[in-house]
């Protein structure tokens, strides 16, 4: 397993990958970690006989995505990875997109059991995480380094395999395309998300201004980032 290659990457969007690589149809799916649902939507209503739980722990988001007209397929409720409040054995598919290296560091380990905890024997667990480099994390770094974060994430993930909870069938690595019209833009969905921890200062946000404005364009500046997705299955007790 790596935590990075070197090797060109495709560019795609998530949904891409997780097609490509999964059927989806006919399971109950966990979205853990879920945000503001953009990827639980996208799963309850990219297919047949679905039926998906977004899980978050940000009670501010959590609140929001009860406010949301959703399909009947699709609940949310709150709850962290480190606690998922489910039954053993629950779900065909666990997805956790870009949110394990928000679990908190001695958590994580935790986490991945609770991951295999809900899975029922044999079902998968689709860890997608952004990798610590490309143009976007340069920007994103100033103001929130994850280096350590994102490499326990992946230490989690690896020492889950080695301990022979799961089997690694598949290691993908792509780029997303992200694009903001302005710096205003990029500072409200990305420096006020509400899981960032208080307020840049006001030196860390002109170096932060500064660096996106190199990759403004006339219609905005654009991005790409790289990921990895760790394609597990629970193995049989």
């Amino acid at each position: 397993m790596q935590l990075k290659t070197d090797n060109e990457q495709i560019t795609c969007t998530e949904s891409d990958i997780y097609n490509s690589v999964l059927n989806l149809d006919n399971n109950y799916i966990l979205d853990l970690g879920c945000g503001a649902g953009r990827h639980s939507f996208d799963l309850a209503l990219g297919g047949e006989n679905r039926v998906v739980l977004g899980l978050e722990v940000d009670e501010v988001q959590h609140q929001k995505n009860l406010e949301e007209e959703t399909p009947d397929n699709l609940t949310f409720g709150l709850g962290g990875a480190q606690n998922i409040p489910a039954d053993d054995n629950t779900f065909d598919v666990v997805m956790m997109f870009k949110s394990l290296h928000h679990v908190p560091l001695g958590l994580m380990s935790v986490a991945m059991s609770e991951v295999h905890r809900v899975l029922k024997p044999g079902g998968f667990a689709y860890i997608s995480e952004p990798v610590f480099d490309g143009n976007f994390n340069e920007v994103l770094q100033i103001f929130h380094n994850e280096e350590r974060v994102r490499e326990a994430a992946f230490e989690a993930v690896k020492t889950a395999v080695e301990m022979n909870d799961f089997t690694s069938l598949n290691q993908i690595f792509f780029n997303t395309y992200g694009h903001y019209a302005n710096f205003d833009e990029f500072e409200k969905y990305v420096i006020n998300a509400t899981y960032r921890d208080g307020r840049p200062s006001s030196d860390i946000l002109a170096k932060t201004k500064a660096k996106f404005e190199e990759y403004m364009q006339d219609d905005g500046a654009h991005f790409l980032s790289p990921n990895r997705v760790d394609l597990l299955q629970k193995n049989e007790a």
